[in-house]
């Protein structure tokens, strides 16, 4: 978002604080639950950092054989 060159310019986390307010807005008015706005928003995150979805995958899989094998249920690999 572009602002007039005579107005200092926000800190990105005000810029972010107006975008979110102003996506939660249009939902709400679309009447779009809470749930679904916050996939999103979850979503729209992780697709903007790559790598980060198949980062967390292997993290969950990697907790998922922990338990596994603290459980003893799956010899040591």
């Amino acid at each position: 978002m572009s602002q007039p060159k005579d107005q200092p310019q926000k800190p990105w986390h005000s810029e972010v604080g107006d975008l979110l307010a102003q996506a939660a807005l249009l939902c709400v008015e679309h009447d779009l639950d809470v749930d679904s706005f916050m996939r999103g928003a979850w979503s729209a995150y992780v697709e903007a950092r790559p790598g980060l979805r198949d980062y967390l995958e292997e993290m969950q899989l990697r907790n998922q054989l922990d338990e596994i094998r603290k459980a003893g249920r799956m010899g040591e690999a």
